[in-house]
């Protein structure tokens, strides 16, 4: 298959309750590339609350989105995950908890997440070789959305303005959403979801990932961290 664009993220193992029920909260499975049945919750439209983070199925960014440069190859691009991983560790947190960020929903870390955000630096840094220049369209866009100055300079470096010390780690669970409906998804996800989170929570991989030409995101491979 070919893709539009790669990224770097952290797909949950597909083997654990938790991520069976989110990735069909969520409608797309990332793995399987394909489309699951949605939960069943009497007065709550889960399509409709999920349809924005529906693309990209369950995960946390640590490289956004990019297109490839000019003379770089994806079988390059994944011999450089690989070094990547396995330079380093497993990170191990407290747990995850469901967190409102803003009008979305998504699952947050629980402790100490030092060793979480150099991860996602490394990711960011070590791989922006292969990252083609964000186009001046696309950089307009992006500044749309009124930056600080230093999510503008992380926009100009790295080409994202959450990144390194404006990275938050999180999975995205819905949309954004009006108050009542963000308070009914957090209700809902609070019962079901909650009491299936791992405690501690672990990062034991990380994925590269593709963008297909419908704008639905593939895993290709996982990198195994070091123990």
């Amino acid at each position: 298959m070919t893709f539009a664009r790669y990224a770097i993220f952290f797909v949950p193992p597909v083997d654990t309750e938790w991520a069976r029920f989110a990735t069909a909260w969520l409608g797309w499975d990332i793995k399987a590339g394909k489309m699951v049945k949605h939960p069943t919750v009497d007065g709550f439209d889960v399509s409709a609350a999920t349809e924005a983070p529906r693309r990209y199925g369950l995960h946390a960014t640590m490289k956004p989105p990019f297109r490839l440069r000019a003379g770089h190859c994806p079988a390059v691009l994944q011999d450089a995950c690989a070094r990547l991983a396995a330079s380093h560790r497993t990170v191990r947190l407290q747990g995850l908890e469901v967190a409102r960020l803003g009008r979305f929903l998504a699952l947050r870390p629980i402790g100490d997440a030092s060793s979480l955000n150099a991860l996602a630096a490394a990711c960011v840094s070590d791989l922006d070789g292969f990252r083609a220049p964000m186009t001046q369209s696309e950089l307009a866009r992006r500044r749309a959305g009124r930056l600080t100055m230093e999510q503008d300079a992380n926009l100009t470096n790295w080409g994202y303005p959450y990144v390194l010390d404006a990275f938050r780690f999180h999975i995205t669970l819905t949309g954004r959403l009006d108050k009542t409906n963000l308070a009914r998804a957090q209700s809902v996800l609070s019962d079901r979801l909650t009491p299936l989170l791992p405690s501690p929570f672990e990062i034991r991989d990380l994925a590269l990932v593709g963008e297909d030409a419908m704008g639905q995101f593939h895993l290709i491979r996982r990198y195994e961290l070091l123990p």
